[in-house]
């Protein structure tokens, strides 16, 4: 494709949504400029400006599949360096309520790789393209628009560094994908717009994370063990070998509603020794710490429904976190700033800069069903405040049920691994073979006889196979 769209677009953050963003840019415009108030250096370490990167991430199976398709060979690549894939259904022990999930192939591919090796790698590749530029260590300090304030035309910048002076960087177009923290609702109302709405959910998480030596793997061809934080066993975990690092694993605890697992040593082994499953305590209890427990506070998933607003200046877009922000537990905050990216990209290839009002709506499509997925997981916790409609009690204690009964069938599992993976939408478990094999279950489980598992619904064409193709 040509340089269609304009001269040079800007990407305020080197998160993995700029970095997806300046990535599908550079398919359109002649320049593309990437700013980031963090020293972007070539580590896998975490950096300032992502403080949950010292934590345990996800990236689910549709957001694997979609970083394949823009880089092509990075999952190969990822493996060189020493993470090594596996399945999501047959290489992770998913636990609900102390019960495992029956394992089985889906063909969905798991990378363990921790968020900074992950953003490490796709930086390598943004960064390699000739139209990409990378801009570190400056400060944002607004926007600069034409005199009638109805166009972003540039962003003022600064570099951080004793006696520089605040610049323009001219631009066609300014991407904001700054986080949680994105400044664009206050300038949007120095500018004389009104700021978005924001819809919250205040569950008051934290994740605690340490770091082990152990002399034995508890995993042996396993990736992970998980125990989901449920309503009934609200404390959750997740355990995993680092990658490349052979006898290193990192343990995240997670606790909602400020039941946060502590920092103190003796305090998080007490935490870990209450999770629903005995296996993780198992593993770490006479293995060498390397660090200290550290924690990050999550207060409140918020998206800001910037689709509501009834004027916005021209010229600039806002994506990732600075849109929606996700309760981290559900692993869906990359891949929803990957989504959005393709949304991105189809409206580039009309060959102009994209409309606002009308990205916005689009990317709030792809937004709403991840957003109900984990809003309503959380309202099925008893503290989390917030309206709890009679279908979605309803559909919590479906879905339950249905975690419940894929203890004994791998075809329950598959079907809730493709919908908390983004590849299928919510709706897809109550499809009609779904709901009868939950009710099968459940029936032979209240009557104590023995459930046998039904065979596959069909034999499924593994998704990294045709991911290039969704």
């Amino acid at each position: 494709m040509g340089k269609t769209a304009g001269i040079r677009a800007v990407v305020l953050g080197g998160s993995m949504a700029g970095l997806l963003a300046a990535r599908v840019l550079s398919e359109s415009y002649a320049e593309v400029l990437l700013v980031d108030r963090d020293r972007l250096a070539d580590s896998s370490g975490p950096r300032r400006g992502v403080p949950q990167g010292r934590h345990a991430h996800g990236l689910v199976a549709r957001g694997q599949q979609i970083l394949e398709q823009q880089f092509p060979g990075l999952t190969e690549e990822l493996k060189t360096a020493g993470v090594e894939p596996g399945d999501f259904g047959g290489d992770i022990r998913w636990y609900f309520n102390g019960r495992r999930m029956a394992p089985g192939p889906t063909g969905l591919i798991a990378l363990p790789a921790t968020r900074p090796v992950l953003e490490q790698h796709v930086r390598r590749r943004v960064k390699a393209l000739p139209n990409v530029a990378f801009l570190e260590e400056h400060d944002i300090l607004g926007l600069d628009t034409t005199a009638d304030r109805t166009r972003v035309t540039g962003v003022l910048v600064q570099a951080r560094e004793t006696g520089s002076a605040p610049r323009t960087l001219e631009a066609d177009l300014v991407v904001d994908t700054t986080g949680r923290g994105s400044r664009t609702p206050v300038w949007l109302e120095e500018l004389g717009y009104a700021r978005p709405e924001e819809e919250r959910v205040e569950i008051d998480l934290a994740y605690t994370t340490r770091h082990y030596r152990l002399d034995t793997d508890p995993l042996g061809d396993d990736q992970a063990i998980i125990p989901a934080a449920t309503p009934e066993h609200p404390r959750g975990g997740f355990f995993y070998r680092l990658p490349g690092e052979g006898n290193r694993f990192e343990l995240s605890l997670t606790g909602i509603l400020g039941d946060h697992p502590p920092t103190d040593p003796e305090g998080f082994l007490a935490f870990v020794r209450s999770l629903p499953i005995p296996d993780i305590h198992d593993a770490i209890v006479d293995a060498e710490p390397l660090d200290d427990p550290v924690m990050h506070r999550y207060p409140a998933s918020v998206w800001r429904h910037y689709e509501r607003l009834q004027s916005f200046p021209g010229g600039f877009l806002v994506m990732g976190d600075a849109v929606c922000s996700f309760n981290p537990i559900y692993a869906q905050g990359m891949t929803v700033a990957a989504l959005e990216s393709l949304e991105l990209r189809r409206h580039l290839e009309r060959g102009s800069a994209p409309s606002a009002a009308v990205f916005f709506k689009d990317i709030a499509a792809k937004i709403k069903a991840p957003w109900e997925l984990a809003a309503g997981s959380d309202l099925g916790y008893a503290g989390v405040a917030g309206k709890r409609s009679p279908m979605l009690r309803m559909i919590n204690a479906y879905v339950a049920r249905l975690q419940a009964a894929a203890v004994y069938d791998p075809a329950l599992s598959e079907a809730f691994i493709r919908v908390a993976g983004l590849i299928d939408p919510p709706p897809a478990l109550l499809r009609p073979r779904t709901v009868l094999r939950v009710l099968r279950v459940s029936r032979a489980m209240r009557s104590g006889k023995a459930v046998v598992p039904l065979p596959p619904v069909r034999t499924r064409t593994p998704d990294r196979a045709t991911a290039a193709h969704h």
